[in-house]
């Protein structure tokens, strides 16, 4: 009887492949082994197995797998629930979750290798130009990648140069996969064996007396190493003075050998851990309320203030959990809030803590998910942004969701388009683990379900040390402009107080939410403002690198001196972005420190955590930036933030808009003044009398939520209603027209009469992008539909629909929850 195993590939096709195992093979097998397996006619791809059984696939003959690439389970069994679910919830496959989990180096790809045939016997006078140059580099190396074919022939289409060599003889090619992952091997050095009596020793230094160098690296090393500790090469020559060859000539005379050990690439470098902070009577009340609430709820929100002190409440809930010996996520929704947090929390937890998102290179990232897989006590508590909740957690027993209200949690593409709230709500229940959801402004979903009984709620309602809330003002710079009392996008209230906040030697935050130096440049004779080729936008101005760039595409030109569509040399920039503000400051401000902080200035790795430092180190007086400068970070010497234009958050097309900006602007607030003195917030706007603007300066959230769920209970939105946006997205306007059109009809009929909603298609805002045209349908579910007949019918139509050879080229992707 033979043996086969059911493989997920990380590829976004519906169902998992049936390979071909031997019986030692299918002994060995468990879900959770990543297998190497052929796919097409040349691919090899690393897939996941997902079962193992003895049913033969009746509509394909099932190919051997390739090879088996772990000794133990990469993915455990928990995992496999958890990404079944976020599968079946957000309409999409369950190639895409694995894709979107696993670390990129641990999934294999083949790479087409082109080979050198030595029975090749032809005229080289034969080959044309391109050819020929493929020959000679493989006169000098037998092998190529595809890539280097592309660099020598300098063309990005290659495949028919070598279709042409294979045609003539030349070469073949082959797929060859290779394993991406490599661990860090650090070199060390000791003494050899035979050399450690002491009298053997003594005569090694006597006769190393004419060698006074080599005598001074072995005297060092025997320094270093007391106590029986570990030398590194690296270290024996920083203390030594010595150079390489020194250390090599040692080991050529067998004196000294030198071997290798794995070492982790990220280190911990605090101190001793140290005990937590005693808690303030409002925390330790909230703390009692949540330990309280978890004997019953699952799933508790901590609504607390800004600098409240929200972190040290979960600080002491995560060493309760570690000394039950349970593991601990907590989930940030942005990669500079980790900066701040990650040594904080390494100072209590040391080596604990473990830290996973993007910015992490992938062997990092592939140390962090072995340290989660062997539940050792490296990276008991993992802190990361949203994909930190696909890891292979074991003995989950707490969960933390930070500032669950960002948007940042919600992945839009590509897909899993997971929300990571709700998934790692899901994620602790299968885990039998709690949930802590933490904000100073909630999301309405949550606070309504908080307020429904559904979750629990424990509340902080004072700052820290007794903080007064900061005072918030608000500036109508419509009348300050026909005042002539504004200094470039400046009024003069706000600048007053800036400058009185340097004099007394504050900090202060400034946020505006474009990046860029101007969002539009115009010609004052036609016009026209240079739009991006491939969206339906206009390109922004960058000043520092004096280019048009479009913030979708990545399309980029140089900045043009006259006009394109007219020549006139008199263009003139429209609205204002981040980059523009810092070129005013320096104007005004000159003997001022000024920093930035958009996705301009923390590209790499450490770009975040450097800007961070050098305005908690004062480096800087005064700190511009977009979304980034909002969120939860803590700088005690801040006294002053300023927001030079609410009204562009307001005016957003979303039904979200203004409970976005409530969100927003509390959040950018409660940066100010966190220490001792009340901070002072200047908003900056045309409508003051707006009343998202009003509850927002008295601080009146119960008001705004009150408000807003009145309004989403009247036209029909979260929570009351479920939210599915089915996007359409091809190349051929038309063929995103009929095909819209036609789903949205086949959606009509089959909903007639059951009080779910269809709205559109409709072109969103920006409906063109890298040359695609979007179009979308919102179908709204009311709470007595049930979702999974929706997302069945859903999936029925969309499978009439991709049968049609008209619509083939037209995508449809299902975002669920569209928040």
């Amino acid at each position: 009887m033979s043996w086969f195993t059911d493989v997920i590939l990380p590829i976004p096709l519906a169902n998992t492949f049936t390979y071909e195992i031997t019986e030692e093979q299918a002994s060995l097998l468990k879900p959770g082994f990543r297998v190497a397996v052929p796919f097409g006619k040349n691919k090899v791809y690393t897939g996941l197995v997902y079962k193992v059984h003895q049913i033969q696939p009746e509509r394909y003959e099932a190919k051997p797998v390739d090879q088996i690439l772990d000794d133990t389970p990469l993915v455990t069994g928990q995992q496999l629930r958890h990404w079944e679910w976020i599968s079946e919830y957000y309409m999409c496959t369950l190639g895409e979750v694995f894709r979107a989990a696993i670390p990129p180096a641990l999934l294999l790809e083949s790479e087409t290798l082109v080979v050198r045939r030595d029975d090749y016997s032809g005229n080289e006078s034969a080959l044309k130009d391109d050819e020929w140059l493929v020959y000679e580099a493989l006169q000098h190396q037998s092998v190529l990648k595809v890539q280097e074919v592309s660099s020598i022939i300098d063309r990005k289409h290659v495949l028919p140069v070598l279709k042409r060599l294979i045609d003539k003889g030349v070469i073949h090619v082959q797929e060859e996969v290779y394993e991406q992952y490599k661990p860090k091997l650090v070199r060390y050095i000791r003494l050899k064996k035979e050399y450690e009596a002491d009298e053997v020793l003594a005569g090694l230094l006597d006769e190393l007396g004419r060698a006074p160098k080599q005598k001074e690296a072995l005297l060092h090393l025997f320094q270093l190493s007391a106590g029986g500790a570990l030398v590194t090469v690296k270290k024996l020559k920083e203390a030594s003075g010595i150079n390489s060859s020194v250390i090599k000539t040692l080991i050529d005379k067998e004196i000294l050998e030198d071997y290798h050990l794995k070492q982790d690439r990220i280190q911990h470098e605090g101190q001793e851990e140290k005990d937590s902070k005693q808690l303030n009577p409002y925390q330790e009340k909230a703390l009692v309320s949540i330990r309280e609430q978890f004997e019953e709820k699952d799933v508790v929100l901590l609504h607390g203030v800004t600098a409240s002190g929200k972190t040290e409440v979960y600080v002491k809930l995560i060493e309760e959990a570690l000394e039950r010996g349970e593991q601990v996520l907590y989930l940030l929704p942005e990669i500079a809030l980790t900066t701040q947090l990650i040594s904080r929390l390494k100072d209590y937890f040391g080596e604990k803590v473990g830290v996973y998102h993007s910015r992490y290179s992938v062997n990092e990232r592939v140390e962090i998910w072995g340290h989660i897989l062997d539940a050792g006590e490296k990276a008991r508590v993992v802190l990361g942004a949203r994909s930190a909740m696909l890891l292979p957690f074991s003995n989950l027993g707490l969960v933390i969701v930070d500032e669950e209200h960002e948007v940042s949690f919600k992945q839009f593409d590509p897909a899993p388009r997971y929300h990571a709230r709700d998934a790692a709500i899901v994620l602790g229940m299968q885990h039998g683990a709690k949930v802590l959801l933490g904000s100073a402004t909630p999301s309405l979903e949550t606070y309504y379900n908080a307020g429904t009984g559904k979750y629990g709620l424990a509340e902080i309602t004072r700052r820290h040390g007794d903080v007064l809330m900061p005072d918030i003002e608000l500036v109508d710079i419509k009348d300050k402009y026909r005042k002539k009392r504004m200094q470039g996008h400046f009024s003069d209230r706000l600048l007053e107080e800036m400058q009185e906040c340097l004099e007394e030697k504050g900090q202060i935050i400034l946020f505006q939410n474009r990046r860029g130096f101007a969002p539009i440049l115009e010609c004052n004779t036609c016009g026209h403002a240079p739009q991006c080729p491939n969206c339906d936008v206009s390109l922004t101005y960058h000043k520092y690198k004096n280019q048009l760039r479009c913030h979708y595409c990545g399309y980029h030109m140089a900045m043009q001196l006259s006009c394109l569509a007219c020549g006139s040399s008199e263009t003139d920039t429209k609205g204002f972005g981040t980059e523009q503000v810092e070129v005013e400051l320096k104007e005004l401000f000159p003997d001022h420190q000024i920093g930035r902080m958009d996705s301009d200035t923390t590209r790499g790795k450490h770009g975040h955590e450097k800007i961070i430092t050098k305005f908690e180190q004062r480096e800087f007086d005064i700190l511009i930036g977009t979304q980034m400068v909002t969120k939860g970070l803590d700088f005690a010497n801040v006294k002053l933030v300023g927001v030079l234009q609410a009204d562009s958050l307001l005016n957003y097309p979303d039904f979200r808009a203004h409970e976005r900006t409530y969100q927003l602007l509390q959040q950018v607030a409660g940066r100010a003044g966190r220490s001792k003195e009340r901070g002072k917030v200047i908003i900056q706007t045309y409508d003051p009398l707006h009343q998202i603007l009003q509850q927002t300066s008295m601080n009146q959230y119960h008001d705004m939520v009150g408000d807003q769920l009145n309004e989403r209970r009247l036209f029909h939105y979260p929570p009351f209603y479920r939210l599915i946006k089915i996007v359409f997205r091809g190349r051929d306007y038309n063929r995103v027209n009929e095909g819209s059109e036609w789903y949205a009809k086949g959606l009509r009929n089959s909903f007639k009469g059951t009080g779910v909603e269809v709205l559109g298609p409709e072109f969103p805002p920006v409906s063109r992008i890298r040359n695609q045209y979007h179009k979308h349908i919102i179908v709204k579910i009311p709470q007595k539909a049930g979702l999974k007949q929706v997302k069945a019918r859903l999936k029925k139509i969309g499978n009439s629909y991709e049968a049609i050879a008209n619509f083939r080229n037209v995508r449809i992707i299902f975002n669920v929850d569209n928040y």
